[in-house]
């Protein structure tokens, strides 16, 4: 028997032109304003270092926002899976670079597959058995000509991914030489257990000591005959330090375009928290405790509760669709009033909601899909 899926019409469809007081919740919403002062910014700083910006795009999920920050400087993006390149390419987004290692014999499949459309997708690589799949892949694929742009990608403190600087940098190195189907151009750092390093001087001589480790290794693949000319790192928390050491090229931030409470608390308020989730409040429990309308499916706890956007009142999940907010002293809330929320971890959040409402003063001036949610593989 075949099951026919027919997509629901949501009758529920805001427009451009709409105040946020009337958009129903739980809503994603963003102050332009805000996020404008984020890109000039990060961009006014970075660009004249004559460092590349390579945004990471697995924060926003977004084509159109990826647009928005190469018409503000950046080159290209990056994207965290393969899944998510798959959309972005289908939308005509196509300078990416996929910073995780592309593993498995079906996920080979889909990037052969996603190359042979996109010539400008970059990968990273970090074993000689990821080396071989994406060979073996791309010969039982039948590919004649070409090659897939390669980073090494290198573990300079993180544990997570990323092969050993020294003899197996260069030995994964000198094999990617001699592949048929590989172009070494670069070698990938990713020292994201220094993001969230509250001490700002911490923080930077840490991230000076991994990136004396990724340029080292670079430089020593330079000498082993390699034209390695991209060497990619840094994020939110640390870019502004990674553009001060020479040999870096580029650099990833991602989550300074809307910012979360877990980052505010580490690097401070240069950047602002520009997006929020906004929330009804649609009981009361008590003269000082109210429930609004999200919970776990709108907002992550992952990196500690969500913060009202309003001082004074103190978040609590109540479960799947539930939170709670309590207070002493501030101002009483009654059943109807609106709250905005904001998110402790931004990339886990974006990826729960659909769309994006973007405001100036009040009124939804943009809407943007979350082009890439779910998009994990």
């Amino acid at each position: 028997m075949k099951i026919q899926v027919v997509r629901a019409t949501m009758p529920y469809n805001p427009k451009i032109g709409t105040p946020i007081t009337a958009l129903d919740t739980p809503s994603m919403v963003v102050d332009l304003s805000l996020m404008e002062s984020n890109i000039d910014k990060l961009f006014s700083h970075l660009l004249t270092t004559g460092i590349r910006i390579r945004p990471h795009l697995k924060t926003t999920k977004s084509v159109a926002l990826a647009r928005k920050l190469v018409a503000a400087g950046a080159t290209g993006g990056c994207v965290a899976k393969l899944s998510e390149a798959e959309v972005f390419t289908d939308q005509g987004f196509t300078d990416l670079l996929i910073t995780t290692v592309v593993v498995g014999k079906v996920k080979v499949g889909r990037l052969v597959e996603l190359w042979k459309r996109n010539r400008e997708v970059r990968i990273v690589v970090d074993s000689e058995a990821g080396i071989r799949g994406i060979e073996e892949g791309m010969k039982e694929a039948g590919v004649q000509e070409g090659k897939i742009m390669t980073l090494l990608d290198l573990d300079v403190g993180l544990h997570r991914t990323g092969c050993q600087p020294g003899e197996e940098a260069l030995r994964l190195a000198r094999l990617v030489r001699q592949s048929g189907y590989l172009e070494l151009i670069g070698v990938q750092g990713y020292e994201g257990h220094l993001q969230h390093v509250h001490s700002k001087s911490e923080r930077r001589e840490r991230c000076l000591e991994a990136m004396s480790i990724l340029t080292k290794t670079a430089e020593a693949l330079r000498e082993d005959g390699h034209a390695i000319r991209v060497v990619t790192t840094g994020g939110t928390g640390t870019a502004e330090f990674c553009v001060t050491v020479p040999g870096v090229t580029e650099v990833q931030p991602g989550s300074f375009l809307f910012m979360d409470t877990d980052y505010r608390n580490a690097v401070g308020t240069h950047y602002s928290n520009s997006l929020t989730i906004l929330a009804t409040v649609i009981s009361k429990q008590g003269p000082k405790c109210v429930t609004i309308d999200a919970g776990l499916k709108s907002l992550t706890t992952d990196s500690g509760l969500a913060e009202c956007k309003t001082p004074g009142y103190t978040y609590g999940v109540l479960g799947d669709e539930h939170g709670s907010l309590s207070w002493t002293d501030a101002p009483d809330l009654e059943i109807g009033d609106r709250v905005e929320m904001i998110p402790s971890h931004i990339d886990p959040t974006i990826n729960l909601h659909d769309s994006y409402y973007a405001h100036r003063d009040g009124i939804v001036e943009e809407i943007w899909s979350v082009d890439a949610r779910g998009k994990v593989q």
